[in-house]
């Protein structure tokens, strides 16, 4: 190490005698200009308001512009600027009089790739007759067969798409100059290695490997040991970035109780816009139903959606329809969005990397940013081993009260009622009769009632059972008397309890649909739809209790016993409970799951209809 300050101490021709890696450490380059990129790059970066380089920019470009044929490996988080550190040498490293492919990019995601491929061709404006061309699954593979026939100078591919298209003969491989990998790791966890090892056996000649990666896992370091041949290496502490601009808090919450907290933090929170990381494409989709069936501007993006479905979700995101987007790890990389101003973990990352990826998304480009951290009691120790491991510093999540919450739902009412437009020719025959009821009321009684009527409409449940700050929920008491007290009004709905949950991978519509066929009755009835891990909660009118009860007694799926009960409070002397079936029968031993006349597929089930169960 050379503990001294290269600008005042050392002479320019010692420093001609280190490493360039170790000058980069020590005088970092900050300023594009001095990376050693062509005029015509240097002319698009300030339109792209790129100004400074980033870390991983300083010290990759310069070595990747002076030993161009070398191979590199390049270690930073997402979202630090790998996509200029080495779409810019790559640019010009391109030969546009060679009719051929001259580059590869390979990526975890389609919409990685195109983001890629949009920010390389947004490098190219001021270098004539360079080509860019991206490839992906999901989309007709027609229109991507023919723009290849142009032949791409550099091409930008996800490892199955470009599999598919070598084996139909539509892309020449063997020109190659320059492969690179992006969030290698990545393609790797998706179980993308054997594709690698064929593309890569396409690939003839000297050619040198580009590899950017968030770790160097051991596959990593795998794939480095066969396909590269002493490679450079840049590493940029991952632990420096995290902490920048980030403040890190959490909230412990039961798993019933998650999406409870979600919905709070989103009524509130003003001018949020974030990302929310589950663990499966599963759960992305859950969660996003049943913050969608509370009327909040969420949506998920994971792999089962078209392009055309991923694209419109991005769309509205970008344009701010859309508060959060509910994601998985993989689903998040290729989200380049950089105003957010939270993320939320719903569900802990097992990976240290992965939490470092994760609250990476916010706090970027000097603004601020929250990461929360929604752990159980159980989890609270990784919170200790984050801080420990990451040097990072953890404070309670202070969740906003609930009268604050409705507060901000009163005066959003308040605004519209005052912004409504009056049409006085198409409501004046109705006037005269409501203005004589409503006349007899004062301005202060009419805002009252007016007031109340709202409240009742929003369902605001004035016995808010959320606890203080960070410490999660408070006592909930027994789980038969939900949120119910002896001054609560009389709802004018009888509340029903299913056993069917998100473990059936049932959802709100496909719960109203079974409901309503069952029973025989209009879809318009049921409402309140409350989806849990294990069950459910319905509403309905009163006075349908008897048409329910027989309904589905009795009622098997798949050798199932689905109980559908009136959800009643439960007194001190009663140790009844919800025990299953009707008339109190106890229920069905018997697993697995089951569906309703194919529409739902209870997790682990077979689908198909039911059948009827005598009297036990």
């Amino acid at each position: 190490h050379y503990d001294v300050d290269i600008k005042i101490t050392f002479s320019f021709s010692f420093l001609l005698m280190l490493p360039l890696q170790l000058i980069n450490n020590y005088y970092l380059l900050t300023n594009f200009s001095e990376l050693g990129l062509s005029a015509s790059l240097l002319q698009v970066l300030p339109e792209l308001n790129l100004i400074e380089p980033s870390k991983i920019q300083q010290q990759a470009i310069p070595i990747l512009i002076k030993e161009k044929t070398r191979d590199f490996i390049g270690l930073a988080q997402t979202g630090t600027g790998k996509t200029a550190a080495f779409g810019l040498p790559l640019l010009d490293a391109i030969d546009v009089n060679l009719k051929e492919t001259q580059a590869l990019v390979l990526a975890p995601t389609r919409e990685l790739g195109q983001q890629i491929a949009q920010q390389i061709q947004a490098f190219s404006k001021y270098l004539k007759g360079v080509r860019v061309q991206v490839v992906y699954g999901g989309a007709s593979i027609v229109p991507q067969m023919k723009a290849l026939k142009n032949t791409p100078h550099i091409v930008i591919a996800t490892p199955g798409r470009l599999l598919d298209l070598i084996n139909r003969k539509a892309i020449n491989l063997s020109g190659i100059r320059h492969v690179v990998f992006d969030e290698a790791d990545e393609m790797l966890n998706m179980g993308f290695r054997e594709d690698i090892d064929t593309i890569l056996s396409f690939t003839q000649g000297q050619k040198s490997t580009w590899l950017f990666s968030a770790t160097m896992a051991p596959e990593i370091k795998n794939i480095v040991k066969k396909y590269m041949d002493n490679p450079n290496e840049v590493r940029i502490d991952s632990g420096n970035v995290v902490n920048q601009n980030i403040e890190h808090k959490y909230f412990i919450a039961s798993a019933r109780d998650k999406i409870e907290v979600m919905k709070r933090i989103i009524e509130l929170e003003p001018d949020m816009r974030g990302i929310v990381f589950c663990r499966t494409k599963m759960d992305t989709q859950n969660l996003a139903q049943q913050l969608q069936a509370k009327g909040l501007p969420v949506d998920a993006i994971h792999g089962d959606l078209s392009q055309s479905q991923r694209d419109q979700v991005m769309k509205r995101f970008k344009n701010h329809s859309l508060e959060f987007l509910i994601a998985t790890d993989v689903a998040a990389r290729g989200i380049d969005v950089n105003d957010l101003t939270h993320v939320v973990h719903y569900s802990m990352p097992d990976d240290l990397e992965y939490y470092t990826h994760r609250s990476g998304r916010t706090g970027r480009a000097g603004k601020k940013g929250i990461s929360i951290s929604l752990v159980n009691g159980r989890e609270q120790s990784k919170i200790r081993h984050l801080e420990k491991k990451l040097k990072l510093s953890f404070s309670p999540y202070v969740l906003p009260e609930a009268v604050h919450v409705e507060n901000k739902k009163l005066v959003e009412w308040a605004n519209k009622l005052v912004a409504t437009e009056v049409d006085k020719k198409a409501i004046s025959e109705h006037m005269e009769d409501v203005h004589l009821i409503l006349a007899q009321l004062s301005k202060e009684q009419m805002i009252e009632k007016l007031v109340a009527w709202e409240i009742t409409e929003l369902g605001i449940n004035k016995n808010s059972n959320f606890g203080d700050a960070g410490g999660g929920f408070g006592d909930r008491g027994d789980r038969g008397d939900r949120g119910r007290s002896s001054d609560r009004v009389e709802s004018k709905n009888d509340r029903y309890f299913v056993n069917l949950g998100n473990i059936d991978g049932i959802d709100k519509n496909e719960l109203i649909d079974f409901v309503a066929e069952t029973a025989k009755v209009d879809k318009a009835l049921i409402g309140g739809i409350t989806i849990e891990d294990r069950r459910s909660y319905f509403e309905m009118e009163k006075g349908h209790a008897k048409t329910i009860n027989n309904a589905f007694a009795g009622l098997f799926v798949n050798d199932r016993e689905i109980r559908v009960n009136l959800d009643r409070p439960r007194s001190s002397n009663d140790r009844s409970g919800r025990r299953g079936g009707r008339d109190g029968r106890r229920p069905s031993s018997h697993g697995g799951g089951g569906g309703y006349k194919g529409n739902f597929k209870p997790k682990g089930g077979k689908g198909g209809g039911g059948r009827r169960g005598g009297r036990r």
